[in-house]
C-alpha cells in the first residue's frame, strides 16, 4: 500500500495492550497509517524481554512511553493522550481497567468521540476469566498430533487471529463514528478467535484423514532425499500435471518419486513446472 493511500492517516491511537495481540494489532494500525502511542508500565512489555527482535518489529514507527497508571502523575499523562486520541486499545480485564479509571463508561463520559477496542480472553461476562493462547487452543483441539499426543503450539493462533480481528474492529469503529459522531466500545475475544480458527478441524476438513488432512495424495507432505516437501496440488489441473510429470498416480508412487531428490531440488523443479510445492523450513 502506497503512503498516499494509507486509510488511517491523521488517526491517533493510544494502546496500553501488551504481550502479543495488542502489539500485533497496533502494528497493523500503524501499517494502515495511524499514529500509534504505545503506553507501557514501568515493568515494560513481556514480549520485549521474551522476543526483543519481534518487539522491535511490532513497534516500528510508534512512540513508546512509560507510564505508571496507578499513580496520579501517570493518570494525568494518560488523560492528556486520550484527550487527543481517536482510538484506545486495551487488553486488560474489565475490572483492572475500572480500577485504573479507564473502564468504558468512565472513558466514554470524558471522551465521547473516543473509540475503544478491548481485547479480552472470553467474551462478555467471561472476560474476567484468565487465559492465554495455549488455553484457547487447548479447548479447541488445536494442540494434538495425529496420534493424539498433545504438543506445544508452533504459533500463537488465538493471539494473532485476535489481533487481526482487533484491527478490523478498530477500522469498523472509526467508520461508524464518522456516521454517528460518537465513539463506541468494541470487544474482541481471543477465545472466539481461536474457535473460528478451529472451524476447519471441527468440520473435518483438516482432521486426520480429512480432505485437507491427508486424504488427498496431491495435498500431502513427502520425504525427500534430505528432508520434506509440502505438496499442495489440490486443483485437478495441478494434480494432473504432477502425476504426469512424475509418472505417478497414487501416494506410494509419489512417495517413491519424491525420495529421489533433495527438498531444494524439488522446490526448484516445482517453480519450473508451475506447481504448488515447497520445501519444509525449520523454525
Amino acid at each position: 500500500m502506497s503512503s498516499a493511500a494509507l486509510p488511517l492517516e491523521n488517526i491517533s491511537v493510544v494502546s496500553i495492550a501488551t504481550n502479543v495481540p495488542g502489539p500485533v494489532a497496533a502494528a497493523r494500525l500503524t501499517g494502515l497509517g495511524a499514529t500509534v502511542t504505545k503506553v507501557e508500565p514501568p515493568s515494560g512489555d513481556l514480549i520485549a524481554r521474551a522476543a526483543p527482535d519481534y518487539y522491535a518489529e511490532l513497534t516500528v514507527g510508534q512512540e513508546v512511553v512509560t507510564l505508571d497508571l496507578k499513580t496520579d502523575e501517570g493518570s494525568v499523562a494518560m488523560e492528556a493522550l486520550l484527550s487527543v486520541a481517536d482510538l484506545f486499545v486495551t487488553s486488560h480485564r474489565p475490572s483492572a481497567l475500572a480500577r485504573l479509571g479507564l473502564g468504558w463508561d468512565a472513558v466514554h463520559e470524558r471522551h465521547p468521540r473516543l473509540c475503544q477496542v478491548a481485547i479480552v480472553g472470553d467474551p462478555g461476562p467471561g472476560a474476567e476469566v484468565p487465559g492465554h493462547d495455549l488455553t484457547y487452543q487447548a479447548v479447541n483441539g488445536l494442540i494434538f498430533t495425529d496420534d493424539g499426543t498433545p504438543r506445544m503450539p508452533s504459533t500463537l493462533i488465538a493471539d494473532l487471529a485476535g489481533a487481526e480481528r482487533a484491527a478490523t474492529a478498530a477500522v469498523a469503529a472509526l467508520f461508524a463514528r464518522e456516521r454517528s459522531g460518537e465513539g463506541s466500545y468494541n470487544e474482541v475475544a481471543l477465545a472466539v478467535a481461536a474457535e473460528s480458527m478451529a472451524d476447519p478441524l471441527r468440520h473435518g476438513l483438516t482432521a486426520t484423514g480429512g480432505l485437507l488432512g491427508g486424504a488427498l495424495p496431491g495435498y500431502a507432505i513427502y520425504a525427500t532425499r534430505d528432508g520434506y516437501v509440502a505438496c499442495a496440488a489440490l486443483e485437478p489441473h495441478f494434480l494432473a500435471r504432477l502425476e504426469d510429470l512424475l509418472e505417478a498416480s497414487d501416494r506410494d508412487a509419489l512417495a517413491a518419486a519424491f525420495s529421489t531428490r533433495t527438498a531444494a531440488e524439488w522446490a526448484e523443479w516445482a517453480r519450473e513446472h508451475d506447481l504448488p510445492l515447497e520445501a519444509l523450513a525449520h523454525a
